[in-house]
């Protein structure tokens, strides 16, 4: 699959990404000082205590009082602050890196954060739709990340991304056709792959939101699929 890089995007709306930058400096550091085993925060329940757990969340099971940090309902957030390992954190903070930037430049940075938080509840409770008797925490801000790619694809694309092919090979495609075929990947594994430990209805349930949220967010005058680019 192509692993972005860059995008020839400019923002035109905000001088700086400073909620994008939060996000991810948050999640890195969440992952850092309270998932690392060497972190002085460290502890194994974080994700029992912080991610969804379907059965939890619909109350046919409860947690244990020593893990009950906060209310179930709110996990539908939190959970996308914590991930499984470092490829799972770096895979979507270079996601958000490269794409985030521009949807909060087209919705501005308060209606930006209440997007990536109402995409990562989508996809946590989509998950939860589809294996309500789970005991099993779901973490990672995957389904945030897809809503992201759904709000870019809708706005931008015709956008040129730059991207590694493989891993090694250097491409510059235009962004319909590198999340273009992301978007496919999911839908094609949540059938193909259904026994992986990888949510993928939670990604589904992400790129839904992003693209019906971005429609509603989105500044007054800010053009759907690139009508005012202007492409050499």
């Amino acid at each position: 699959m192509f692993l972005p890089l860059h995008d020839s995007n400019p923002l035109t709306h905000v001088k700086r990404p400073y909620v994008n930058w939060a996000l991810i400096a948050i999640t890195i550091a969440v992952f850092v000082f309270f998932q690392t085993p060497v972190a002085p925060g460290y502890s194994e329940i974080f994700p029992a205590s912080f991610g969804v757990i379907p059965s939890v969340l619909f109350e046919t099971r409860a947690l244990p009082p020593d893990l009950r940090f906060i209310p179930a309902d709110w996990t539908l957030v939190s959970y996308a602050f914590f991930h499984g390992g470092w490829m799972h954190l770096l895979g979507n903070m270079l996601f958000l890196w490269v794409f985030g930037d521009n949807i909060e430049d087209a919705l501005g940075h308060v209606k930006y954060l209440l997007f990536y938080l109402l995409c990562a509840a989508g996809g946590g409770y989509a998950h939860a739709i589809f294996h309500p008797t789970s005991d099993a925490p779901l973490i990672g801000a995957s389904g945030a990340v897809a809503g992201v790619v759904a709000a870019y694809l809708i706005l931008h694309p015709r956008v040129k991304v730059w991207v590694l092919a493989l891993g090694r090979i250097p491409l510059r495609l235009s962004a319909m056709w590198v999340l273009g075929a992301w978007v496919l990947m999911q839908f094609y594994n949540v059938f193909a792959a259904a026994d992986s430990e990888v949510a993928w209805i939670a990604h589904i349930g992400g790129l839904i939101c992003g693209a019906a949220l971005v429609l509603l967010l989105k500044r007054r005058g800010v053009a759907l699929f690139d009508r005012d680019l202007t492409i050499p």
